[in-house]
């Protein structure tokens, strides 16, 4: 099955596309963008990957479903697309940041400048219909996405995955964590972040840490 994605995650992807549900999901995809307003944009489902090659993804980190609210989405978690309000998550991210690293608040939301520097944003769930927030959850979206992370366990070394909240705490178990690195936290949504779960979590400086030990480049966050 050939999927506009990235040419240099097609050959550690390609088993996945082969596969049977992997075939039912793109048919799943195609009806409910046929029938329904559904974000992100087409073109931005697989943005993730076409913005953090293979071989240069460094960091991960996991979010779960797309904004489901009128231009929001492009593709990338917790990513809105220029000129879009940031959403609550977003604006606790930035204001980490702020503390963590002394940056000045940012005006975009876009956070393809993150991706451009090996950060994979990555969604459990790629796609979603307008205004229903996890509808298109349990359809094989999450098959696809473990498989991701398995497959970038495996085939890489030295990845800093970033786990904010219980959902993607879970995705540890598909991670070797004798090759990679994980750091955890509650999530940046202001119910986790209210109660004292994200702020002061550090994992912008920790991850610039961790790359500038091994000699590679720091992310400008």
């Amino acid at each position: 099955m050939t999927i506009n994605i990235h040419s240099s995650w097609k050959k550690p992807l390609s088993n996945e596309f082969e596969q049977p549900y992997f075939g039912a999901l793109v048919n799943f995809v195609k009806s409910e963008y046929g029938q329904y307003t559904c974000y992100p944009k087409g073109k931005h489902i697989f943005s993730a990957f076409d913005h953090s090659p293979f071989e240069k993804t460094k960091v991960v980190i996991i979010g779960q479903d797309p904004y489901h609210g009128p231009n929001q989405a492009n593709g990338l978690c917790f990513s809105v697309s220029e000129g879009i309000p940031h959403p609550p998550s977003l604006i606790n991210i930035f204001k980490e940041i702020e503390t963590d690293l002394g940056k000045p608040y940012p005006k975009s939301g876009n956070l393809e400048r993150w991706a451009d520097q090996g950060v994979l944003l990555l969604n459990a769930t790629l796609t979603v219909r307008a205004h229903e927030a996890g509808s298109h959850q349990r359809n094989g979206w999450e098959t696809f996405t473990d498989n991701v992370i398995r497959v970038v366990s495996n085939e890489k070394e030295g990845v800093i995955f970033l786990l904010w909240g219980g959902f993607a705490k879970k995705k540890a178990s598909l991670i070797d964590q004798g090759k990679h690195h994980i750091l955890t936290s509650g999530h940046p949504s202001p119910l986790s972040a209210n109660r004292g779960y994200w702020f002061g979590n550090k994992h912008f400086s920790k991850t610039n840490e961790i790359l500038g030990q091994k000699g590679d480049v720091l992310i400008d966050w």
